[in-house]
C-alpha cells in the first residue's frame, strides 16, 4: 500500500490562517489573544510530531494513555519541549501513568469530584516544587450523549468550587467540551459551544471568577473556526493537520 506524503508544515500554515481570520470574524468581547492550537496527534506516528514541532508547533493532544506514554518516551521528542495535554477519558487506575509523562502540560478532561481529588493526591509524587501545580480544566458533557464523557452542565459549578477549594496541587484553567458531531454551523451557532460559553458565564458568576481567565476548549478539525468564532480559547486540531485517521475496525 503507497504511503501519502502529508505537508504538515503546510497544513499548519494553513490551520493558523484560518485561526487568525476566524479571530477576525468574531465579537470584540472576545478579545484579540490568537487560541492555542493544540494538534491532535493519536493515531500517528513520532516523525508527523517532530515535523510538527520543527515547523513550530509546542502543545500536542493525545486521547490514549498507552499511546501518550509511547510517543512522550520516544528519544527525539524527549529533546523536545512539546507541551502535552490528555485529552481523553481518563480511568483513575491510569492515573500515575499519566502524570509521569515527561512535560505533561495540562489534563483537559477531569469530569468529577473523586478524578479531581485523586489527581491533586497523586501529583505531590511528581511535581517539580511546591508551586508547580498541574493545569486542568473541567469536561462538561454539554450534548448529553451517554457515550460522552463529561459532567452534566449543572454540576460544572460544583466541580469547578471543589476543583478550586480542595485541590490545592491543581490549578483550573477552564471548561472544555467535545459537543456532538457534524453540527451544521448554516442552522446557526453550535448550541454545544453556546451551552459551554454560558456555563462559563454561570460559572463566573456563581464563584466571583473573572470571565476572560476561565478557558473555553472548544472546537476540532470540523469546526474550530466556528467554535473561535464563538469564543473558544483552545481548539483541538487533528486530521486538518495530520491527515485523516484510517477507519476504526
Amino acid at each position: 500500500m503507497k504511503i501519502k506524503m502529508v505537508d504538515i508544515a503546510g497544513n499548519l500554515n494553513f490551520v493558523r490562517e484560518k485561526i487568525s481570520k476566524a479571530c477576525s470574524r468574531r465579537s470584540p468581547e472576545f478579545g484579540n489573544s490568537i487560541p492555542r492550537l493544540v494538534a491532535v496527534s493519536k493515531t500517528k506516528p513520532a516523525n508527523l510530531l517532530i515535523d510538527a514541532y520543527d515547523a513550530g508547533q509546542k502543545h500536542f493532544g493525545e486521547n490514549y494513555v498507552n499511546e501518550l506514554i509511547e510517543k512522550s518516551g520516544h528519544p527525539e521528542i524527549l529533546k523536545r519541549d512539546i507541551r502535552w495535554h490528555f485529552i481523553g477519558h481518563l480511568q483513575r487506575n491510569k492515573i500515575n501513568k499519566v502524570l509521569a509523562v515527561p512535560n505533561l502540560w495540562i489534563i483537559e478532561t477531569v469530569d468529577s469530584n473523586k478524578l479531581a481529588s485523586a489527581l491533586d493526591t497523586a501529583w505531590t509524587k511528581y511535581r517539580k516544587n511546591d508551586d508547580n501545580k498541574l493545569n486542568i480544566m473541567v469536561q462538561v458533557n454539554t450534548s448529553k450523549e451517554e457515550e460522552k464523557s463529561g459532567c452534566d452542565l449543572s454540576e460544572a459549578s460544583s466541580l469547578v468550587k471543589h476543583v478550586i477549594e480542595n485541590c490545592k496541587n491543581l490549578k483550573f484553567l477552564g471548561i472544555m467540551t467535545i459537543g456532538a458531531y457534524g453540527y451544521d454551523p448554516s442552522n446557526g451557532p453550535n448550541p454545544d459551544f453556546v451551552s459551554l460559553r454560558q456555563c462559563r458565564d454561570d460559572i463566573c458568576k456563581e464563584l466571583n471568577l473573572v470571565r476572560d481567565q476561565v478557558e473555553l476548549s472548544m472546537g476540532m478539525s470540523t469546526d474550530y473556526e466556528h467554535a473561535i468564532e464563538l469564543g473558544s480559547t483552545n481548539v483541538r486540531v487533528g486530521s486538518a493537520i495530520f491527515g485523516e485517521r484510517p477507519p476504526k475496525n
